[in-house]
């Protein structure tokens, strides 16, 4: 059987807490130059969150080696 390989994309946005998936809001990443300062204030004020738990299995799946 051929080993396991973790998602990269998935692995990059997120992590494996005690609790589930740790998230970070969506539109906080690149191209804020753009952005008006409101845009940016209230996608600052998410922070981050912990991910579903209806979306986590599919996570689970995409990161086998972070359980």
């Amino acid at each position: 059987m051929p080993k396991l390989k973790t998602n990269k994309a998935a692995s990059k946005r997120f992590r494996k807490t005690a609790n589930g998936f740790k998230r970070y809001s969506a539109t906080r990443r690149h191209n804020l130059g753009h952005k008006d300062s409101k845009r940016k204030r209230h996608a600052r004020s998410g922070g981050s969150s912990l991910v579903h738990e209806s979306d986590a299995h599919r996570i689970d799946q995409l990161m086998p080696n972070h359980r």
